[in-house]
């Protein structure tokens, strides 16, 4: 990717675009829209096949070209598998190695959480949260063959 998709209102539409074009996606109703030529909002859901989906919102400012806020959010139907978010814990040494950016994940996923390596506020991370997703369909479709 050449172009920083975070530059601009224009390429991170299409980038969101190509993203959710893909074959185990079903439906997406992301959006991405801006008030002013600085700043842009993307939000909406992506529904994958088994009944997966991710809902996400991100704040994006345009002229620096970064995330300024977010949260991504796994389901499998009703039931919230993890989430990512940015919302700072610097009294928790556990989460140091990528501050502010963590994920929570079961047992008690509100209270536990974990370093997110693959998250960032300078680079896209939508299509990695699609493809951890993607994953956990594939790992669950094989064991429903087995």
């Amino acid at each position: 990717m050449d172009i920083n998709p975070l530059k601009s209102l224009r390429e991170y539409s299409r980038f969101v675009a190509e993203t959710a074009d893909r074959p185990t996606v079903r439906n997406s109703t992301v959006r991405v829209w801006s008030d002013s030529p600085y700043t842009g909002v993307a939000t909406g859901e992506i529904f994958f096949s088994e009944g997966f989906r991710l809902r996400m919102r991100e704040e994006l400012d345009f002229d620096a070209g970064l995330i300024t806020s977010y949260g991504y959010e796994a389901y499998r139907g009703q039931e919230r598998l993890y989430w990512y978010d940015d919302f700072p814990h610097p009294h928790d040494p556990s989460l140091a190695s990528t501050f502010p950016h963590h994920k929570h994940v079961p047992p008690v996923i509100k209270r536990n959480r974990v370093p997110a390596p693959g998250i960032s506020s300078d680079r896209p991370n939508l299509q990695s949260v699609v493809q951890e997703l993607e994953e956990i369909i594939e790992k669950e479709k094989s064991l429903i063959i087995k």
